[in-house]
């Protein structure tokens, strides 16, 4: 038997006006999901348990059935693993976003323009955190280059239990209420108001602003945590695994179960990414000897972040057409058995711009048997079902065969 799981990161929304009142879900044309959901079983889950912040760590950490209030220790600490730094048990690692902050008033008053500086490459990132590190690292504190706006920062004998506010939270608003402060808060706000100092002219920026893009001016701290630890997904669940992301996080998490992460070359994190390249990755998995393919699509959670409605639905549609049609035609053909789970990790409506913690639809097909499923794979069709899974990490108990 083999295991297609396929997350369209942030899928879930609201009904909206400018698509005629309904959901990008429903709006998207996805006649592979949609056909596969006729014949699967399907409902809707809460991967997010109550009382947690509804980030990407801890709803992909249940979905791969790890229980998030055990495991989660912050999303900073996966992505270092990722990123292949070797933590120590003194360590705290923290995300570091570059961000674009207004260019007028003091640094309190400014607002947040974007949580990811106009979605920067990675190399224009790169030059910048090199010389963050240069001018404000340390030999206790060290910057790392990730990938796009996504960085991290570790510190030695730094604070893991600081609750810092998420940058795409606080959206168009002025930042002096949301940065660190107190006593506690003191040294973070320092290291974010001084990286302001160097970024704000930096070439690499001032090159940006000349093509009519948006500088990546300021750092934002947030989600520390130790070095993890997850169980063996090999041992709980008796199946090869690989994970297909172009987020450090997602492959963090893999990597921390013992998973393999395989990098797609041209996978961005947004709209604009190799869909053609993860589709092929997880059929080269599967020929490989993977029994179990989960790919992240970190498309439709940007659109939402950015409120880029009509880009959301492509974005879904995309999915549907590159990855989902290619591996399924795949697996048809591949001689054996297998199940396909789609759900997006959480939902990220555009008019919040933000996630939320709300159920998401997820479904499951099977080559075995066809169950009777919902003519339209959509929140509102999955509702209806009255199917409900309480707790996202019991999910894989529906979808694996023991």
């Amino acid at each position: 038997m083999k295991y297609l799981v396929l997350i369209p990161d942030g899928m879930a929304d609201e009904k909206i006006s400018a698509l005629n009142n309904k959901t990008p879900m429903e709006a998207a044309d996805k006649p592979h999901m949609d056909a596969l959901a006729k014949v699967s079983v399907v409902g809707t889950v809460s991967n997010v348990p109550a009382g947690m912040v509804p980030e990407s760590d801890t709803a992909n950490m249940a979905i791969l059935s790890f229980d998030p209030k055990v495991y989660s220790k912050g999303r900073s600490p996966l992505e270092a693993v990722s990123m292949g730094i070797e933590m120590q048990p003194d360590e705290v690692a923290y995300r570091c976003n570059v961000v674009t902050l207004s260019d007028d008033g003091e640094y309190d008053e400014k607002i947040m323009l974007d949580h990811s500086a106009d979605e920067i490459t990675t190399a224009e990132a790169d030059q910048l955190i090199k010389t963050l590190d240069e001018k404000l690292g340390t030999e206790f504190l060290k910057f790392y280059t990730g990938v796009s706006y996504r960085h991290c920062i570790i510190w030695k004998d730094g604070c893991d239990t600081y609750n810092f506010m998420r940058p795409h939270d606080i959206l168009g608003q002025c930042i002096k209420d949301y940065l660190p402060h107190g006593e506690d808060g003191k040294v973070f706000y320092e290291l974010m108001k001084a990286s302001w100092d160097i970024l704000e002219h930096h070439p690499v920026n001032e090159a940006r602003r000349a093509r009519g893009l948006r500088p990546a001016n300021s750092i934002w701290l947030w989600s520390p945590g130790k070095k993890p630890a997850l169980p063996s997904f090999k041992d709980k669940w008796n199946l090869d695994g690989t994970v297909i992301s172009a987020v450090d996080l997602i492959k963090g998490i893999g990597l921390c179960a013992g998973m393999k992460s395989i990098d797609v070359e041209g996978a961005t994190g947004n709209v604009h990414t190799n869909y053609d390249g993860k589709a092929q990755a997880a059929i080269d998995a599967f020929k490989n000897g993977a029994e179990y393919v989960y790919i992240h699509v970190e498309g439709p959670d940007e659109c939402g972040h950015r409120a880029e409605v009509e880009n959301k639905v492509l974005s879904i549609e995309l999915i549907d057409k590159k990855i989902l049609a290619p591996v399924h035609e795949y697996l048809k053909g591949c001689g054996e058995d297998f199940k396909i789970m789609i759900l997006p990790d959480h939902p990220t409506p555009t008019r919040l711009r933000t996630h939320t913690i709300d159920p998401v639809p997820f479904m499951i097909y099977s080559s075995k048997e066809n169950k009777c499923g919902v003519d339209k794979f959509s929140e509102d069709t999955a509702a209806a079902t009255e199917l409900y899974v309480e707790h996202g990490y019991t999910l894989m108990d529906l979808l694996i065969e023991k």
